[in-house]
């Protein structure tokens, strides 16, 4: 080889190294390598770090980053600048990124109703290799959208190695406990991966690994920046969370807590030993502000610059003159591409699920630019089907033709699950108490047949099992046989005393034919065969008693946009059912109206509630029920029960105080005004007119359902106190 090949082959080789990595070669003076480190939302100082470094002119070659810290580097290098991140963090809900659970009004209605009776979180897979539940709290479905937003992903796919400065970013095997570096790839998937908190955060399948939170093995990444970019100066922004104080290591999720807060703290002291005397290390006051106060990031950004202009000599020194940072800084972030138009949109990963169904709730039109806020919205629909851990997209293929691939990732411990639901309802007059399982099987063939069958055990004992099968890929029409047997108790009430006893037992079988509205609701047509059986156990027969067959057609329409089945802050609902008996012997409607209005931290509540006979006169067993918490309160269950029933309640709430981050709810002060009458009365047959009534209580969401405690009293001296728990 000549010395002149020689010579060629060496500028060719320096000419590929400083078109791969400009920033790092072309600024004079020492390479500096930024560490941001892992602290949850301690990690919003890095925010004020950076303000500070962009004010004093000093450019960065290279950067590493750790949970948090990963976020923050992912968005600056992605185009943002301080203040634009502050501003972004702003918009956050916090407590909902970190809630996977759909809006009950993107969410399909069957799922809507499951979730009334069984609880979502408890959902256990029916797999060949056993019972699977999910692998964490929170799926990350809302936080893996937030960071495609920080990061430009709906302007294109976003790769590290495309980023203007090389960027690493650090996550954990949890199968083997090694180190994971991320220095390419897709740039939103390695920042979800590195914050994975164990239990908390679903992990991240990678290559035949679940990764989760880098800060396990190495929170403040020093080594990495020496070895990417040979950085002569480090300068490493350490928000790692203290260790607890043995008093404060109490419980359960202490102990988790000071747990990772031990591993963190053992690698991050390696990481500190091993700066020397030219590095710079800034460690901002963050005492009051822990790992899950996001709502804080701007007291957390604060408290960095000041950490970080506390050192403004040992980082002057790093400055470069105005117009050489002015060219740096252009280089680094360049004006946002607009928004990609879209020649296709392709479904990838889908097993069970058939894709004409995910296309169903996308609203993208091709030629068309891409709309950010539209495609989110069909996404929460797409997740809100219950059928996927997580539902994500990227845009592909060239400026001259971009397709929109859509990837949603079916549960791993689906599409056969567990059902589990408990209901505890307790006063000083009467107890009740149930607990139900049911097994659910879903995708029996390709246009989404389910099969759901299940037993509830207690004073109210239930076995039932349907089938639901839509007629074509869309789902919007559909069949639904289904039978069922109950067995449950009434108390019979005369001037507020119990005089007897029923047993209530009943058979039915229904074959509906239906609509699905989109998420709003469903249209139901129904043939339906009930067989009622009513046996005296204590105290006279005042009431029918014996057989009886009720068979007609029943007509339903239900819809619901109220944003929680449970303490609704917004939204409405409104029901209807009318049942035609076969002979002509009587005619029933019920229908109820529900609506929901928020301010600030204060809720109004309403609700309107009719049943009664537009024929005849409605037989014991579909008869109206007034009494019970929140229905005529101050009365027992289903004390007043009547031919003709309607009832109106007016809700007032304070919420005082909110769920920890992974869990959705809230906790309420409230106070309810009720009135309600009923006409051709079975029971409590003196009652005439409308009774009023009141209450106060304390409730919320929480892990086993809405949670009240009360005291009601209603019109002639009538009170109860109440205790519920669990699904109703």
């Amino acid at each position: 080889m000549t010395a002149s090949t020689c010579l060629r082959l060496a500028l060719l080789l320096a000419l590929t190294l400083i078109s791969a990595c400009p920033t790092a070669w072309a600024q004079p003076g020492p390479r500096i390598g930024l560490v941001l480190g892992g602290g949850g939302a301690r990690g919003t100082a890095h925010v004020g770090v950076l303000e500070v470094l962009d004010a004093l002119r000093v450019p960065v070659h290279c950067v590493a980053g750790t949970s948090m810290g990963s976020l923050v580097a992912g968005a600056w290098l992605g185009g943002l600048t301080p203040p634009q991140m502050l501003e972004r963090m702003g918009k956050v809900d916090w407590h909902d990124l970190f809630d996977d659970d759909p809006a009950r009004s993107e969410t399909n209605y069957r799922e809507r109703r499951l979730a009334q009776s069984y609880y979502p979180s408890l959902e256990a897979g029916v797999t060949p290799d056993g019972l699977r539940m999910a692998r964490g709290l929170v799926g990350g479905q809302k936080i893996k959208l937030f960071f495609n937003s920080l990061v430009g992903a709906d302007r294109g796919e976003r790769i590290i190695e495309s980023l203007p400065l090389p960027l690493s970013i650090v996550a954990t095997d949890i199968g083997t406990g090694e180190r994971v570096v991320f220095r390419s790839g897709e740039l939103a998937a390695a920042m979800r991966a590195s914050m994975s908190v164990p239990a908390v955060l679903a992990p991240v399948p990678y290559q035949g690994r679940y990764l989760v939170d880098g800060g396990l093995v190495d929170n403040l990444p020093v080594r990495e920046v020496r070895e990417r970019c040979q950085a002569d100066v480090v300068i490493a922004v350490d928000v790692g969370s203290p260790l607890l104080q043995p008093q404060q290591v109490e419980s359960l999720a202490s102990v988790s807590l000071q747990m990772i807060n031990i591993l963190t703290e053992q690698n991050a002291q390696a990481s500190r030993a091993s700066l020397g005397p030219g590095d710079i290390y800034i460690q901002p006051d963050l005492k009051g502000i822990t790992a899950a106060d996001f709502g804080k990031f701007r007291e957390g950004a604060a408290r960095g610059k000041k950490a970080a202009e506390a050192l403004a000599p040992q980082l002057a020194r790093l400055a470069l003159p105005a117009a050489d940072y002015a060219a740096w800084t252009a280089r680094l972030r360049g004006p946002p591409p607009p928004a990609p138009l879209i020649d296709g949109v392709m479904i990838a990963g889908l097993r069970h699920v058939n894709p004409v169904l995910v296309h169903e709730h996308l609203d993208i039109v091709p030629g068309q630019p891409l709309d950010t806020v539209r495609l989110e919205d069909g996404l929460a629909r797409v997740y809100g089907e219950g059928d996927f851990e997580s539902v994500d997209y990227a845009l592909l293929g060239t400026r001259a033709r971009r397709i929109l691939q859509v990837t949603p990732t079916e549960k791993s411990w689906g599409p056969d699950y567990l059902r589990f639901g408990v209901d505890l309802q307790a006063s000083n007059k009467e107890n009740d108490f149930a607990l139900r399982m049911a097994y659910h099987r879903k995708w029996l063939n390709p246009l989404g047949g389910e099969w759901l069958s299940g037993v509830q055990i207690g004073e109210r004992a239930t076995l039932y099992t349907q089938f639901y099968q839509p007629i074509e890929a869309r789902q919007r029409f559909f069949v639904q046989p289904a039978l069922a047997v109950a067995r449950d108790r009434l108390n019979v009430y005369q001037g507020d005393s119990r005089i007897a006893e029923y047993r209530l037992r009943n058979r039915g079988a229904s074959l509906g034919l239906g609509i699905n509205a989109g998420t709003a609701g469903q249209l139901r047509l129904e043939r339906t065969v009930r067989k009622y059986d009513a046996t005296v156990e204590t105290g006279p027969a005042t009431l029918p008693t014996g057989e009886t067959t009720l068979r007609g057609w029943q007509v339903v329409a239900d819809f619901d946009q109220l944003d929680r089945a449970f303490f609704p802050s917004r939204g409405w609902s409104a029901r209807a059912a009318w049942f035609r008996h076969d002979h002509g012997d009587y005619s029933r409607l019920a229908t109820e109206l529900r609506a929901a209005r928020v301010w600030g931290d204060y809720v109004l509540n309403g609700r309107l509630h009719y049943t009664g006979s537009t024929d005849g006169r409605l037989p014991l067993a579909e008869a109206g029920a007034l009494g019970g918490f929140l229905n005529l309160s101050g009365y027992v269950r289903n004390q007043v029960l009547a031919d003709d029933v309607r009832f109106a309640i007016l809700r007032g709430e304070k919420i005082i105080g909110r769920m920890p981050l992974g869990l959705s709810g809230d906790l309420r002060i409230g106070m309810s005004l009720e009135a309600g009458s009923a006409r051709n009365r079975y029971t409590e047959t003196g009652l005439d007119g409308w009774q009023a009534a009141a209450s106060i209580y304390l409730g919320g969401m929480t892990p086993l359902g809405p949670l009240y405690f009360g005291a009601g009293l209603a019109q002639g001296g009538r009170s109860s106190l109440y205790l519920f728990i669990g699904l109703p």
